[in-house]
């Protein structure tokens, strides 16, 4: 129920000047002596009168407390109220001796004075004319943004959000707001579609106005860029956008071509349809392909002396390599750019590491990297060569500005700035999206040598783009597909069923597998109980793993055996409540100290710092990524921080307010466990939208599994995954781009 108080600001305990989050004391407030009060305001000045709106709650360690939802700045009503407000620091250059003075000088008739005939305010010693005429400005700017703030928040405009939009608009917020809301999903990181669209609908817009169809067709192409297209078919965004706005598909036409003359879209005919692309998307694919095409050339190496080289390197680590291993060796010599694809088992991880020897004999400079930390710690395991992730391969420099998206990404190795490396090679290429891909090749010179390792079949980026196939695709670039399982790979289940599956073929499941077993059943419950028994009992033994390392793997989120739902009830189990253990509710759910959690979306701000001995850091940086996993190691209800150690030793605090960057880990979709790999997997099928149960999340989910996969359920449901190749088309076209080049 929400309540309303007023008082003056006596003092501010703590604000964060990024987020405008404050707590602060008011005094004055009847029956109170004074009242802690927690809110986010844009500005905020001690000793200023205010009414807020909000709810009374208590806090752990805090006791009593007002959260303020709104709040209107009051001009001081008398003579005490006015000293206050001018001496509080709020007008810079007076100090609390000048306000009492000034008080004194004029009385009740102080507020007038100031407001009206400011330049009266030089009869004062110590205020000369030209400080009075600052002391005006500063009065009126503040009256200005009080007056925006009170008519953002009459359309419902959160504090937070009205002071970014004053901070754009200034001024001109009403004429804007009066025009065209629209203008704010453009403009104002954090406001999307959604919320300018309910602006516009209290302000009284209508439905078929024209910046409202053509913001809902942007936002419409952005949605489809967050499902990993990089455009929409003409139709398709046609029915999107409709669907969205409750408008007539015929209203859209002509806003098309309104759309592409402004620059907004890029139109182009493909085999008789019409391909509508966010025009950001269409060069940055179109550049990524003219960058692709000038690294391609060829580095004509002798023959001879290469075969005698990889023989060297046969003796030299007592491996032997097949004609197609030693294909890859020679074509990754020979050309600016190269592709070597594979799935399990067929030594790619061989292939690889001949090719840096091949590479370290000429005294080359390499670089390795993969898309996430945990991709880059396996190939650094594999190879024995320090890897890292791409961004910090690049050198990520943060944000411009909080909230933007990939766009707006700052790398320190770029065009004015590359990578100083004779050889690069990048690893499960299937996970990255066309933005990353774009920055990376911004990085490389040409001379420099790019290699590309990835298996095709493998689920494609979570951002837009289908770079690896594409590029393979497109038939442009020397590609080897390695396909032949090697003796010690053909003796693991894992890896034989893992091709079976890709190639639609079935699977023997007679449990008679050393690493690949199958439980029928045909009841959610009962999979439940049989998944947390393999995690507690019988896998750790078998696998010589702890329980947390075990990786439960799902198809959907929702539903009986969606992630939300089994990570609620394995974190019961594999991680009950204990007094000694601090929780924190966020949410549905709540977190505890030992829980096993993930990032869930980029944050390339976010501070850690890896620590050595007696905890003393030894290395710091930014930005924690989608799919970084790790362990809740405390929260501080002081400070309302949490700590989360990832896998790979960094330390990062995250403010309450950010704990939905995270959630629970002990279930994860298939499509988060790309470039992982686990002892052991359990998967539990039983049904389910048939787009999600297909082939290609399948074949992902078994080749996560490094010595056991235990699926568990429904075998008609894991035989019809097998035969359904359907999975949702990715709109990309990289691989046009390159041929029209």
């Amino acid at each position: 129920m929400s309540e309303s108080v007023t008082g003056f600001i006596d003092h501010i305990v703590f604000r964060n000047e990024e987020n405008g989050y404050t707590v602060l004391v008011l005094k004055g407030v009847k029956d109170q002596e004074e009242l802690t009060c927690v809110g986010t305001f844009p500005v905020i000045t001690q000793g200023a009168t205010i009414e807020a709106e909000g709810t009374y709650t208590r806090h752990p360690v805090y006791g009593k407390q007002f959260q303020i939802t709104s709040f209107a700045e009051k001009m001081p009503e008398d003579s005490l109220a006015m000293e206050r407000y001018l001496g509080s620091g709020a007008i810079k250059g007076i100090g609390a001796a000048l306000a009492a003075r000034i008080v004194r000088r004029f009385g009740e008739d102080t507020l007038r004075i100031v407001e009206e005939e400011p330049e009266r305010l030089a009869e004062i010693k110590g205020i000369s004319e030209k400080k009075a005429r600052e002391i005006a400005a500063q009065i009126e700017e503040k009256a200005d943004m009080r007056r925006a703030m009170m008519f953002l928040q009459k359309y419902g405009i959160s504090l937070n959000l009205g002071a970014k939009i004053y901070q754009k608009y200034g001024d001109s917020v009403y004429n804007v707001l009066q025009e065209n809301p629209y203008r704010l999903a453009d403009d104002i990181s954090g406001v999307g579609f959604r919320i300018a669209d309910e602006i516009a609908a209290r302000i009284g817009i209508h439905t078929d106005s024209d910046y409202r169809i053509r913001s809902g067709m942007m936002y419409t192409l952005s949605q489809a860029a967050g499902e990993g297209h990089v455009y929409l078919p003409k139709e398709e965004l046609f029915w999107r956008a409709s669907e969205l706005l409750g408008v007539d598909e015929a209203y859209m036409e002509k806003h098309l071509m309104d759309l592409a003359v402004d620059r907004k879209i890029v139109l182009k005919e493909q085999d008789g349809a019409v391909l509508v692309y966010p025009g950001y998307y269409y060069y940055l694919e179109l550049n990524t392909a003219r960058m692709l095409k000038e690294l391609n050339v060829a580095c004509p190496e002798d023959e001879k002396l290469v075969k005698k080289r990889i023989a060297a390197i046969e003796q030299e680590t007592g491996t032997v390599l097949d004609d197609m291993q030693r294909k890859a060796v020679t074509e990754a010599a020979g050309h600016g750019l190269f592709i070597l694809t594979g799935g399990p088992g067929t030594g790619k991880t061989t292939t690889i590491n001949a090719i840096i020897r091949f590479f370290e004999a000429e005294g080359a400079e390499l670089r390795l990297a993969a898309p996430t930390g945990r991709a880059a710690k396996r190939m650094t395991e594999a190879t024995g060569y320090e890897a890292q992730t791409i961004h910090r391969l690049l050198e990520l420099n943060g944000m411009p500005e909080d909230g933007g998206d990939e766009r707006s990404l700052r790398f320190e190795r770029n065009s004015e700035n590359p990578l100083e490396a004779d050889v690069i090679i990048i690893d499960e290429m299937s996970m990255v999206d066309i933005h990353l891909m774009h920055s990376l090749l911004l990085a490389v010179t040409a001379g420099t040598r790019l290699i590309l390792v990835g298996d095709e079949n493998q689920l494609p980026s979570v951002g837009p783009g289908n770079v690896l196939r594409d590029i393979i695709r497109s038939g442009l670039f020397p590609v080897v597909e390695l396909k032949k399982i090697f003796r010690q790979a053909s003796e693991s289940d894992i890896v034989v069923n893992a091709h079976k599956i890709n190639r639609g073929e079935q699977v023997v499941l007679d449990n008679k597998s050393r690493d690949f077993f199958f439980l029928k059943r045909d009841n959610a419950d009962i999979i439940i109980r049989v998944v947390i028994a393999l995690i507690q009992d019988k896998l750790p033994g078998y696998v010589e793993a702890k329980p947390f390392d075990i990786q439960v793997l799902t198809p959907m989120r929702k539903g009986l055996l969606g992630v939300e739902r089994l990570n609620q009830i394995l974190q019961r189990y594999l991680n009950p409540p204990d007094p000694s253990k601090k929780e924190k509710e966020y949410g549905q759910g709540l977190f505890r100290e030992g829980d096993k959690v993930m990032q869930i979306r980029n944050n390339y701000q976010l501070e850690w710092e890896v620590r050595g001995r007696y905890g003393i850091p030894v290395e710091k940086g930014v930005g924690v990524f989608n799919g970084d996993t790790g362990i809740l190691k405390s929260i501080n209800e002081f400070a309302e921080t949490a700590e989360v150690e990832f896998e790979d030793g960094r330390c990062a605090d995250y403010s309450f307010k950010q704990l939905e960057e995270l959630e629970l880990a002990y279930a994860v979709t298939i499509h988060k466990s790309q470039g992982s790999e686990y002892p052991a997997v359990v998967m539990p099928v039983l049904s389910g939208p048939r787009m999600l149960l297909n082939r290609n999340l399948l074949y992902t989910a078994v080749t996560r599994a490094r010595k056991c996969v235990t699926i568990v359920g429904s075998e008609e449901t894991f035989r019809e995954m097998i035969r359904n190749e359907k999975q949702q088309k990715r709109y990309s076209s990289l691989d046009v781009r390159l041929k029209e080049l």
